[in-house]
């Protein structure tokens, strides 16, 4: 009788690997992560038992290696490229991962077709969708011209097979857990066949020279679905996010070997499929309420990209024993704490007030700079005073009510220039570094106290010379 084939049990999280079931996983301490799954057969060393032994392989020292700089490839998305760090590198894999129906296969396929149109080989390769089914959503997005093949297939031995033959200079597989090996235990989608899966698609892209993109399922939680070192294995990870029933989307790189992972691109999805927003500030601020009370306009870094986006505050008398606290966009954690310097320092009592704060636009920001415009935002709707609609706040505020220094002040302040904002209201550290003249009211704060002055009256003043304090 044959003898069956022994089982492990493989953490989600992190790939660790263990004899036995285990509540907690001892490298990433993460709960109820571990599934079970075959184990990993014994292969023969190299060089014994029919495996084909690299005596060619010689390691070498860095001055053998060309130095010539990587052509990158442009992807025909300016917004994508500045995430990838200013295109694709060749011979590259890359995870795209996010929720369901947020348009990660329109992006591909809008990418493909720039790459195609570009004199680029590209194969689009899918095992969710037929070909009839593809062809009428790229009916979507316009007409596709140059060397773009598709392919239905979720074997990927077979799919290996068609990489070799035909050579193609990038490759998009969606998705990753539809793919299964023959000679790999477990059904598609599973720990054991999406490991084994992107090592081989690792193997070909290094090997064949070919660019790769992955669609990878993402779990309730937001990371991509399958063990944790699936990341680990690609050069690079994109997240898609946004809410489905807003129009936008934001791209985000959470790993790059080849950029920063600071950078984002944001997108609107529109009939013809998604199209690039050049500019996020203006498109965030669209539809703003003009003299309205706990709105405010504040500036986060996104990379090195400014974005300025509206804070909304409302804060009212609440009808129960405990106040509600309500936070969109943004940290509850931090918004508890800057009410608790408000109260602590301006005296105002909000204790007895229920608190809502939101980002408008959906966009979700932890940088401390929106620290001065959430005092600002909850001070102005708390006394019902409007803030000028042309000031534009942004600082980190400390325990003690101070506002702290924040960085990259300059490029924030040139792009409230060039919005048409007249004054800016910064910390005063900041303000007192500024070389450059800007034709702008700036005002330098030193803690929550002047900034509140300004939400008095100082900042509906029109024109005048740039002031060093209020």
């Amino acid at each position: 009788m044959a003898k069956s084939k022994a089982t492990a049990f493989f953490c989600k999280e992190c790939g660790y690997e263990s004899s036995k079931w285990m509540g907690q996983c001892p490298a990433c301490k993460a709960w109820n992560s571990f599934v079970e799954a075959p184990a990993a057969g014994k292969g023969a060393l190299p060089g014994k038992g029919g495996a084909v032994a690299r005596e060619s392989a010689e390691p070498c020292t860095l001055d053998q290696v060309p130095a010539e700089r990587e052509t990158r490839i442009s992807t025909g998305f300016g917004e994508l490229d500045n995430v990838l760090g200013g295109g694709l590198v060749p011979a590259s894999l890359l995870l795209v991962g996010g929720d369901p129906g947020i348009g990660k296969s329109t992006l591909l396929l809008q990418v493909c077709r720039n790459l195609a149109a570009d004199g680029r080989s590209v194969l689009y390769i899918s095992g969710e969708e037929s070909l009839r089914q593809i062809r009428l959503r790229a009916n979507r997005i316009g007409t596709i011209t140059g060397n773009l093949r598709f392919l239905c297939e979720t074997n990927l031995d077979t799919v290996a097979h068609v990489l070799e033959k035909y050579r193609p200079e990038v490759v998009v597989i969606d998705s990753i857990q539809t793919m299964y090996r023959e000679d790999a235990s477990g059904a598609p989608g599973s720990v054991g066949q999406v490991r084994e899966s992107t090592n081989v698609l690792l193997q070909l892209a290094k090997g064949l020279g070919i660019t790769i993109f992955i669609v990878g399922h993402v779990t309730k939680e937001g990371t991509v679905a399958g063990p944790r070192m699936l990341e680990h294995m690609v050069d690079t990870v994109l997240y898609f996010e946004g809410e489905r029933s807003a129009s936008y989307r934001i791209l985000r790189g959470v790993k790059n070997r080849f950029g920063s992972t600071n950078e984002i691109g944001v997108f609107e999805m529109a009939e013809e499929g998604l199209r690039e927003v050049k500019n996020p500030s203006e498109f965030l601020l669209s539809g703003r309420p003009e003299g309205a009370s706990g709105s405010v306009v504040a500036c986060a870094m996104e990379g090195t990209r400014p974005i300025l986006l509206e804070i909304q505050a409302l804060v009212c008398r609440t009808n129960f024993g405990m106040p509600r606290r309500t936070a969109a966009g943004t940290d509850y954690n931090r918004v508890n704490l800057l009410m608790a310097v408000l109260e602590k320092r301006l005296g105002l009592r909000l204790s007895e007030c229920d608190a809502y704060v939101n980002i408008a636009g959906g966009m979700r920001i932890s940088e401390p700079s929106l620290d001065l415009g959430i005092v600002t935002a909850l001070v102005s709707s708390y006394q019902d005073r409007p803030v000028d609609d042309s000031l534009l706040v942004f600082g980190e505020v400390g325990l003690s009510g101070e506002v702290r220094a924040v960085s990259m002040a300059e490029q924030r302040v040139a792009e409230a220039v060039k919005l048409g904002f007249e004054t800016c209201v910064l910390p005063q550290s900041n303000r007192a570094a500024m070389k450059k003249d800007y034709p702008v009211r700036l005002i330098g704060v030193r803690n929550v106290q002047e900034a509140m002055a300004v939400l008095e009256g100082n900042a509906g003043r029109k024109g005048g010379a740039a002031d060093g304090k209020v």
